[in-house]
């Protein structure tokens, strides 16, 4: 029975545009051209980095569900159907590996409850390219996804990451909509300790990458246009 089921894939995007096999490897070529099944954020992307991978792979054969934001919850168990048919299946990043930063756990959780084989694929992730290029603690560190919108909470939250970092020495991660970054690293030089470390990583692995960590005081004398380019912040008291 285990034989005919099929895998679960979970297969990284390159985070911004460029040649997709410069920084995935050949076993993400070799997936996407073996696998008509697959789960993504947006169908229209998701074509258009499956054409990159694999030029004469046919579209129209090609089978997708959706997981973002406007999913149905009560469609989401439906979703690895063709996985105990004996298909093997994508889960698809839009943008770094999935389930990391990126919707798709419950997705792997749900393979697991159903016995499906996870494979889970080499490639870009912001969160750990950011860690592996701060200085920061890489030993023991958190990803706290979004912080608050709200300004009052945001700040509590700034502060309560900083005293954990400075308690534990834990290097503590988070991201931010890419159109508020500005306003969230004048946040962080206003809120956190002039001593505290402040990592920026920014269009992480692109020809515009901008990567730099230095205490708060001197992010105050920085000069740097963050506004939609993806970041990874990290503060380590």
């Amino acid at each position: 029975m285990a034989d005919s089921i099929g895998k679960l894939y979970l297969i990284p995007t390159p985070l911004g545009d460029g040649g997709p096999l410069e920084v995935l490897p050949i076993s993400v070529k070799w997936a996407i051209e073996n696998i008509e099944h697959y789960i993504v954020e947006n169908e229209r992307s998701a074509r258009r980095f499956i054409k990159k991978i694999s030029p004469k792979k046919s579209q129209p054969d090609l089978n997708f569900d959706w997981l973002n934001k406007f999913t149905n919850p009560e469609e989401i168990p439906t979703f690895l159907e063709p996985c105990l048919q004996g298909h093997d299946m994508g889960l698809l990043s839009e943008a770094g590996c999935p389930a990391i930063a990126d919707p798709g756990a419950q997705i792997v959780r749900l393979a697991h409850e159903k016995n499906i084989k996870v494979i889970p694929l080499v490639g870009p992730s912001s969160v750990l390219m950011a860690m592996m290029s701060s200085g920061l603690n890489g030993q023991n560190f958190a990803f706290n996804g979004y912080l608050a919108i709200e300004n009052s909470e945001r700040k509590k939250q700034i502060k309560q990451l900083e005293k954990k970092s400075a308690d534990t020495g834990q290097s503590q991660v988070f991201i931010e909509t890419p159109y508020r970054n500005d306003k969230m690293l004048v946040e962080l030089v206003k809120t956190l300790k002039s001593d505290t470390l402040l990592c920026v990583a920014t269009d992480i692995s692109l020809s515009t990458e901008y990567i730099k960590t230095q205490t708060a005081h001197d992010w105050g004398r920085t000069q740097i246009e963050l506004n939609k380019r993806p970041s990874i912040f990290i503060i380590q008291a």
